[in-house]
């Protein structure tokens, strides 16, 4: 079996993959935070009035955990790509914005019945925390490998 670890001066090619992967999803949830925020017409012109009702009366610790939670992990992709040890403490931002902001959608709110996503809005926040989870843990584990400084 081939010894998968590396030495702290060389980068792993799998850190490539992982950061610019995760770079281009993060980018994603950060356009969308800050376009909404920003209340881009263009952006926001799929949504009803109920829904931007809704939207624009987020409460700021939610807004707050939603910034954290976007752009916490497009830094911390980032820093995944730069090698700096930090990416780990933005990736642990952007799991408890996410969770924070899942706590405000789903349980104190009823995000889920106006923004009309039912189940599938349930999966694809599973998959927004899954993937910040693995990154945490990615990162933990450069982190203790000695390639992230």
């Amino acid at each position: 079996m081939a010894d998968t670890t590396a030495p702290a001066d060389k980068t792993p090619w799998h850190l490539w993959v992982v950061g610019i992967v995760s770079l281009l999803w993060n980018a994603m949830g950060a356009t969308d935070f800050t376009m909404t925020q920003l209340k881009s017409e263009a952006w926001l012109k799929a949504f009803t009035p109920e829904q931007l009702a809704y939207i624009h009366g987020f409460p700021l610790w939610s807004v707050l955990a939603w910034g954290a939670g976007t752009w916490g992990s497009f830094l911390g992709s980032v820093l995944l790509l730069a090698r700096k040890g930090l990416a780990f403490h933005f990736l642990a931002a952007s799991l408890a914005g996410a969770l924070l902001t899942s706590l405000y959608s789903f349980g104190l709110s009823d995000g889920l019945k106006i923004m009309g996503g039912g189940v599938g809005m349930i999966v694809f926040n599973a998959i927004i925390v899954t993937i910040s989870v693995l990154l945490l843990v990615y990162a933990k584990n450069m982190r203790k490998r000695g390639v992230l400084r």
